[in-house]
């Protein structure tokens, strides 16, 4: 299969927006190579603002073009997206819900060399927390453009999290993505995997290996954290004996809680969380860190065979 970063299907759908809507304008805080807004930057210089290295400034600035009618993508990488600009998102963004897409690159573990300080596993827990804030988070790269397009026709604030390590392409163009809307890609009976990011690959590779042990698997990939698709995770839950969730985030404020904490409320069943598991990143190669951390479809049919038992 082909490979290419959630990253890179992002500046390449920024372009294709600019050239259909001219309200779009896109920020960056002095990342504009690594985020791949500078592809948009190229083609659309006056509607491109480099910032600098001030990513507070960038989502004041991006509110402010919002109340005048333009729709403000803003990027940087995730943990200073996030984190670093939490307080402007939350007050300037979500609390007068005025339309600006938050949309960081380098989420998670396999950002890799940069190291635990630039790796965010906490950004979606921080995102979904406030009020009002859509949070989505691509499979691949397919589904990433879809996303780009989606978030710029819905009104309001949208986090959209992406990585910097190329993933194989799942889908093709007729894959339908809408907010709010999870997708079941494989069905099965047995085992439920809900899957988001550069997981769902994983999930897909988990349920191949246990098909040939006659154990059918159900995957689910979940673009939408929130509002999470809570009739497909009831269905899920209804239909097969119990659910795994994978994640390259926390297990805490994630996925897995998020699904957790639906089904504690509409159908108590057994959730077992595939993440990171209270600890930071560390420097190393991105796909050594997913295996280091058990981001692995060898540790998800691990997992399945341990609680079928």
């Amino acid at each position: 299969m082909a490979k290419k970063s959630t990253r890179q299907a992002y500046g390449e759908a920024l372009v294709e927006l600019g050239k259909i809507n001219k309200d779009v304008v896109v920020l960056d805080a002095d990342l504009t190579k690594s985020t791949k807004t500078a592809l948009f930057q190229k083609e659309f210089p006056e509607r491109h603002i480099n910032v600098g290295i001030s990513e507070a400034d960038m989502v004041g600035t991006a509110a402010g073009l919002a109340t005048c009618g333009k729709i403000a993508f803003a990027s940087t990488f995730a943990m200073f997206a996030a984190g670093r600009a939490f307080d402007q998102i939350r007050n300037t963004v979500c609390y007068p819900k005025l339309n600006v897409k938050i949309a960081p690159t380098h989420a998670g573990i396999s950002v890799g060399e940069d190291g635990g300080s630039h790796q965010s596993v906490e950004d979606m827990a921080l995102m979904r927390a406030i009020p009002g804030m859509v949070v989505l988070s691509p499979a691949d790269a397919t589904e990433t453009k879809k996303m780009v397009f989606a978030a710029a026709e819905y009104v309001g604030p949208v986090y959209i999290r992406m990585g910097r390590l190329d993933t194989e392409v799942l889908f093709d163009d007729s894959y339908d993505f809408q907010i709010g809307l999870a997708n079941t890609i494989k069905d099965g009976n047995d085992v439920t995997i809900v899957a988001t990011g550069l997981m769902v690959e994983q999930a897909l590779k988990a349920a191949k290996i246990l098909n040939e042990e006659n154990i059918s698997v159900r995957v689910i990939n979940v673009g939408t954290i929130k509002p999470l698709d809570g009739e497909t995770i009831l269905k899920a839950a209804q239909e097969t004996k119990f659910i795994i969730t994978a994640e390259e985030h926390s297990v805490i404020g994630g996925l897995g809680s998020a699904v957790s904490e639906f089904l504690s409320e509409t159908y108590p069943t057994l959730v077992k969380k595939l993440g990171i598991y209270d600890k930071f990143g560390q420097s190393g190669k991105g796909e050594e860190l997913l295996i280091k951390y058990d981001l692995t479809a060898e540790k998800l049919v691990n997992m399945v065979k341990e609680n079928l038992k």
